[in-house]
């Protein structure tokens, strides 16, 4: 009998968390009701990451953007800096922190230039979050999440010459100086 039971609750979590016998895991997150879009988590899901390489090609991606919520106004970004909401940082997994990038809305055609200073969105599908000042340039901030292109402009360069120049145009190679 306790091991029908225990099986029932296995494959019932719902059912395990109304009688009290699971764990966290087993929770139900409840529905949002703040004008924040879902899409501002630039927090990592516990357990959940996956491995995700940078990319310092610079090719152009498309994908959906959202903007950080205000639960992330001076919170603690990837470079070590507090988030300002008024300036035009953006976060990205896969993009290199410190990169110049434009991102165009397609849906209006507006367009910005952003600093990527941070990692997220840890949401499925979203390529981008942005500060809400660069949100509301580009006319996303209504809906909260929008269809974008971004662009690289600058990326920094990861080799020592890096110290003199900073960064490169996306594809250009660094010139080597021989004495």
């Amino acid at each position: 009998m306790v091991s029908n039971s225990r099986n029932v609750l296995r494959s019932s979590p719902v059912l395990a968390l109304l009688l009290g016998l699971a764990g966290p895991a087993a929770a139900i997150a409840p529905a949002s009701s703040s004008d924040e879009p879902a899409a501002s988590a630039s927090a990592p899901a516990h357990n959940k990451q996956k491995q995700i390489s940078l990319d310092r090609s610079g090719k152009l991606r498309k994908g959906k953007a959202s903007y950080y919520g205000r639960r992330f106004y001076g919170k603690k970004m990837a470079n070590g800096k507090p988030m300002d909401p008024q300036s035009n940082v953006a976060a990205s997994k896969t993009v290199q922190l410190g990169t110049k990038a434009k991102v165009t809305n397609l849906k209006t055609g507006k367009s910005d230039i952003v600093d990527i200073e941070d990692r997220g969105p840890y949401i499925n599908g979203r390529i981008i979050d942005l500060s809400p000042k660069t949100a509301e340039t580009l006319e996303l901030k209504k809906e909260g999440v929008a269809p974008v292109e971004v662009e690289p402009l600058a990326v920094p360069q990861s080799d020592e010459s890096a110290k003199s120049t900073g960064s490169i145009p996306p594809g250009a190679e660094s010139a080597k100086v021989t004495p």
